[in-house]
Parts: C-alpha cells; structure tokens; sequence
C-alpha cells in the first residue's frame, strides 16, 4: 500500500504533476485512487470528465475522488455537532447563527484526512495519489490531527468524570444540556481514527510527499520553507517535480531574459535540495485536459522510474542515548528562526512561525534540556 501527497505553491501544477503520476500508476496494472483534498477541485477538469464526492472510473485501473469535507464531517463528527448547536441555542440563540459558529477552524482539513485513512483501510486500491491544497493548507491538513488528538487526549477523560459525577445537578440548576454517552462516544472514536491517521501518516514506508515548484525564485523560496515544516513534522519527502521548465528554443527573443532567470532558479534547486531526486517537467505548448495528454506527462516525468517507489528516504529524527542527544532535521532552517522549549515530559521546537509539540524521548524521560546547537540544517538537542 502507498499514499503520495503532492504538494506546493497555488498555480505551480500540482494537480497536472498528481494526475499524470496517477494514471501512469495505474498502467502498471495496479489499483490506484487519486483524490483532491481542495475545496476549489480541478481533477475534474484534469480528466475532461465529472468528479464526485465517491469515486469515479477513469480508465480501468484508475479512480478520481473529489472529496467534500461537508459530507465526510456530517459522517465523523455528527452527534457532538448536534450537542455544540444545543448547547448554544440552550437560552433561545439562533440556529443558522449557530451554525455559523460550529465551522471551527481546521475541521475541513482533517475531515479530509480521514477520507484518506479510509480508503487507505478499505483495501480497495494498491496506491492512493493525494492532490493537496496549495501550501498553507496542505500544512494545516498534516499538523492537525497531531494537534487536536493532543488536545482532546488530556480534556476528555477529566470533562467525561466529571459530567458523570455531577452532570445531572449542575444541568438541573444551570438549564445548560451536558453531553449524553453517545457525544463521548464519538470522541473517542475520533480520537482512536487520529491515532490511527498518524500512524499510518508517518509511516515513510507508505506515505511520502512530493513538492512541486516552478524555476521562479518566490516559489523556490516557498517551496523550501514548505520542506522544513513538513521535516519539523517528520513526514518524508521523496521528490521535488520542477514544472513550467521552458524549452531552450522558446526563450528567444521577447523571452530572452528569461534564460539567466530560469537557469538561476534550476541552480538554486539543483544546490538546495541536494540528494532528493528532482523531476523536471518542461512548459507545454498546450492544456493538458485529457487522459491521453496526462499519460505522455507521465513518460515525461518518470521515464524508467516506477513513480508509486519510495524515491528517497532521509533520517529525519534520531536519538543517540549514549551522548544524550536528539537530533533533527530542519533543512533551510536558519539559526534565528528556531526556538526550544520544554514544560515537563513535553518539548516544543519551533521554526519561525510553526511550532511542534512532542514528548521528550523515553530515552531521555528523567532528564532536561541542557543545550542545543544547530549546524548544517541539523537541530541536536542535549540532556542532562
């Protein structure tokens, strides 16, 4: 079974990049699924034909899901939406105004994300093919079923014992509705499916991820800080695909400045990432909107490569027990950027504006922080 999540910039041709490897996948006779996780879905028009929220025969071997996190929410979360709109309409409130409020932030993109575990546990399909959201969000999509799971982990047990104990009296006085067995039901099934996302999410034998970019200098720029943040969460990064390369016979003339550009931008990539593969895509001179249009994309890219391989692995987290050290990998990280913290048996590394919580190592679980260097792209934190 593989997940692969392509990601990037809007407008850099994700969903191309993720369509083309999908369907070449599948001509290799193995089941594959490629879904879209944004709300403004184009698979559609990748395919030329209608995509919906289950899945879609596109060739033989071939299935298209765009998912709708409406659905998939109604589905998941259902009766603690229900206990949430009683509880503010319990003292007359509006229920469209309720409504509004119960859109909490981040919901749409784990409800997509339990799409993905679905279907990666259904065992229907040998390779599942992720076209994500532009940047922003596809980060959110990763980082929150880590941080939720997180938050509802230390609030539920406390709040379940104690609307048992006086849930009754304080309903009674107050008028307020407490929650029955059937909201902590599904909370703790929603707890149970985060650990089970994260567990398959990080493992790099399954999952990987593939940034795609453009040659232009801002999107390069992007596209590395996206690398360093999706490190900072332990997710593996197997391939960078460089699209909307222009030919050398198309720079001529009116685009002749472009060629010094462009061959910066191709320089930059080729130094910074260093040793994970990169996949060049030159500019086509048409739209691609056909199966058969997205199959020669995928000879282009992959030529002799298998493209549902693990293209590339990298330690990014390691403990050495005998120096007292833990060390990962930030790449593109810069010294003033970063921020470590620890409150008890948690520890918290921050990269400018993005932070991660995790437990420090049972390796380490007596000791505290005593120091940390950051050389070379590598965090290595000290216990003492």
């Amino acid at each position: 079974m593989r997940v692969i999540i392509y990601t990037g910039k809007g407008g850099v041709g994700k969903t191309t990049m993720a369509a083309a490897s999908a369907l070449k996948i599948s001509e290799s006779g193995r089941r594959t699924l490629i879904m879209s996780t944004d709300q403004a879905h184009s698979l559609g028009d990748a395919f030329d034909c209608k995509v919906g929220k289950e899945p879609t025969c596109i060739t033989d071997n071939l299935d298209a899901l765009e998912i709708d996190t409406v659905f998939e929410g109604e589905k998941s979360w259902g009766n603690i939406k229900d206990y949430f709109k009683r509880l503010l309409t319990a003292k007359g409130g509006s229920g469209i105004e309720a409504e509004e409020l119960l859109v909490f932030p981040g919901l749409d993109e784990l409800f997509s994300m339990f799409k993905i575990l679905d279907m990666a546990e259904s065992g229907e399909y040998d390779v599942i093919v992720v076209d994500c959201a532009p940047t922003g969000e596809t980060l959110s999509l990763l980082k929150y079923p880590e941080r939720f799971s997180t938050l509802i982990e230390k609030v539920l047990p406390m709040k379940k014992l104690g609307v048992k104990v006086v849930g009754p009296a304080v309903e009674g006085i107050t008028k307020i509705p407490m929650p029955g067995e059937s909201v902590f039901d599904d909370v703790e099934y929603l707890m149970d499916k985060m650990r089970r996302l994260q567990n398959l999410m990080l493992d790099t034998n399954v999952v990987s991820l593939r940034v795609v970019t453009t040659p232009e200098k801002i999107v390069i720029s992007e596209a590395k800080r996206n690398f360093t943040c999706l490190y900072l969460y332990h997710y593996n990064v197997d391939a960078i695909i460089v699209n909307h390369v222009y030919p050398v016979k198309a720079m001529e003339g009116y685009f002749g400045k472009w060629i010094k550009r462009q061959e910066e931008g191709l320089t930059e990539i080729r130094e910074c990432f260093g040793e994970v593969p990169k996949i060049y895509v030159e500019l086509q001179d048409k739209e691609l909107r056909t199966a058969e249009d997205l199959r020669k994309i995928g000879e282009t890219m992959f030529g002799k490569l298998n493209p549902e391989a693990v293209l590339f692995k990298k330690e990014m987290y390691s403990v050495d027990k005998e120096s007292g050290t833990l060390t990962i990998y930030l790449p593109f990280a810069e010294k003033e950027q970063l921020e470590l913290n620890q409150d008890g048996s948690e520890i918290t590394v921050g990269v400018k504006n993005e932070r991660r919580r995790f437990p420090v190592p049972a390796e380490f679980k007596d000791k505290n922080v005593a120091g940390a260097k950051f050389d070379e792209g590598y965090l290595k934190i000290s216990f003492s």
